[in-house]
């Protein structure tokens, strides 16, 4: 796609004469006079003409060749990475037993079982007997439960207060990108291999030292952002285009839908959940998502949308009828933008309009919601007909347009977000690694909210009151290592949790039995 869009991009730019395509020009014909048509090859230059073009702009050769080195920049990864694929299939085939025609049939708690009974017969982790469930996501998901775990503790400068719009939320691929960079596996990232922190990070006399480090990587950080950005904004505009324009025109009402923002997965996100368990989880909130949403009308919007469909949709009805009646209409100057620009209107304002049948009850849909996502603020509850709710859930699902404007804008406020905002966080970025951090025998280190230990990072107000030493900075928010520790529970049953979260989940069951009864 990459290599495509490049390429298809420059022809438009370098090798089309859009004098002959617009008709701005007359053709010679002189050497077809039987052809009185201008075809798309007319408008085509030659390729002599084409590359002289591209060579007298040394701006289009400046980004072909920042192109061509990041398209084999790519090429080389992508390359290393089909060399690790083929070791992984050659492990599912001999080791796990698993032909590749039949893994499609296999279950992930399959695969697994076959791992942990492998363990058992060969010894392929040699620093411990036995892997468990446990072990396993926490080989996959070690940097995933730190970016969780960061979010959960509203670490990173990810909310802003902003004149007119308010309380903004902004987390782009760009971001989390230059984020990871920074924190696990760039050169001067605090993590020295894929599975362990640098000791300096371990050691609390180093941590001003190393704050000033990870300060000033984030600022040379920020300033490589924004020294590339005309590069990565021309290509985010590029493949914006080539992506949705064709969407919009057939499926103008798209823009309207909405999906899980990337701030909402990793606040969602449980510790220790596979992506493919997250999306499971997400897609089935989704649609009571979508209700609680569309519940909130605006009168005066509906009413302005009716008006709108209905004037627009009486203009496109007589050029139909007219195009029926004498195709000839169509020659005529802009019909066909009119007719297309018309149809997007209606589409568009009939997006707006509410479904007459619809009953209104937000706090019935939100409880929906909540049954899949597990997660809310507490102040939602009895307030999910207020627009301060609704704006928080919109952070968390936000409209697929917004979500394209926030890639569109990531190369140019990313680097301000690097050199300005999240320096000032580094020290608790370097404390937070070194207290939350602990080395696990065959694993390597990992983040110490993953081990779901009630105890340790339990939060009183959710059922662990007495089981719990955490202090407030200790505790993860909304009840995350509860909600993740049943979560893992009850999707591995033969896994064996410690001794203090047996206990919580043992008093939670029987809780919910004595509900049950009761109800």
């Amino acid at each position: 796609q990459f290599l495509f869009v490049v390429t298809f991009t420059t022809f438009l730019l370098c090798c089309v004469d859009y004098d002959v395509l617009f008709a701005n020009r007359p053709l010679n014909h002189s050497q077809a006079p039987d052809r009185s048509k201008v075809t798309l090859p007319d408008a085509v230059l030659p390729a002599a003409q084409c590359a002289q073009r591209i060579r007298a702009s040394g701006w289009i050769i400046f980004l072909l060749v920042m192109a061509a080195a990041f398209w084999l920049y790519r090429l080389v990864k992508v390359l290393c990475s089909l060399l690790g694929f083929w070791e992984i299939r050659s492990f599912y085939i001999r080791a796990l037993d698993i032909p590749a025609e039949e893994l499609c049939n296999y279950s992930w708690q399959e695969v697994q079982a076959r791992l942990i009974a492998l363990q058992r017969r060969q010894q392929m982790c040699v620093h411990k007997r036995e892997l468990t469930e446990l072990d396993i996501y926490h080989r996959i998901l070690r940097f995933k439960n730190y970016m969780v775990a960061m979010v959960n503790k509203s670490l990173l400068p990810v909310r802003f207060q902003l004149p007119l719009l308010g309380p903004v939320v902004f987390l782009t691929q760009g971001l989390k990108y230059n984020l990871e960079l920074l924190l696990f596996w760039g050169p001067g990232s605090l993590f020295q291999n894929k599975w362990s922190l640098r000791p300096q990070c371990k050691r609390a006399g180093a941590r001003r030292e190393l704050a000033r480090r990870l300060a000033r990587t984030m600022v040379l950080l920020g300033v490589a952002n924004l020294l590339l950005c005309p590069c990565v904004l021309v290509w985010q505009l590029l493949y914006a285009f080539f992506s949705y324009a064709e969407v919009i025109k057939r499926e103008p009402g798209s823009l309207g839908a909405r999906r899980w923002s990337l701030y909402g997965r990793h606040y969602l996100r449980h510790f220790n959940e596979l992506n493919h368990e997250l999306q499971a989880r997400l897609s089935r909130g989704y649609k009571p998502a979508t209700k609680y949403m569309n519940s909130f009308t605006s009168p005066l919007l509906t009413v302005l949308a009716k008006n709108v469909g209905f004037f627009a949709g009486s203009i496109l009805a007589v050029l139909i009828v007219l195009t029926v009646y004498d195709e000839d209409v169509l020659t005529v100057q802009h019909i066909l933008t009119a007719i297309t620009l018309l149809g997007l209107l209606v589409t568009l304002a009939r997006s707006f309009i509410p479904d007459e049948h619809t009953v209104w009850c937000p706090e019935q849909l939100l409880q929906r919601v909540l049954a899949h996502v597990h997660y809310m603020p507490d102040h939602w509850p009895g307030n999910a007909s207020r627009a301060e709710t609704r704006g928080e859930m919109a952070q968390l699902f936000q409209y697929k347009a917004v979500f394209i404007l926030e890639e569109l804008l990531s190369p140019i406020l990313t680097p301000l977000i690097l050199i300005f905002a999240l320096p000032a966080r580094a020290l608790d970025i370097v404390d937070f690694f070194r207290n939350f951090t602990v080395e696990v025998v065959g694993v390597g280190d990992i983040c110490s909210f993953a081990q779901l230990d009630v105890r340790n990072h339990g939060n009183p107000q959710w059922l662990s009151a007495g089981q719990t030493e955490a202090s407030l900075y200790q505790q993860a928010e909304n009840g995350k290592t509860e909600l993740s520790l049943m979560r893992f529970a009850l999707a591995h049953p033969r896994w064996q949790p410690p001794r203090p979260s047996e206990l919580f989940l043992s008093r939670l069951q029987q809780r919910v039995q004595r509900d049950a009864a009761t109800a």
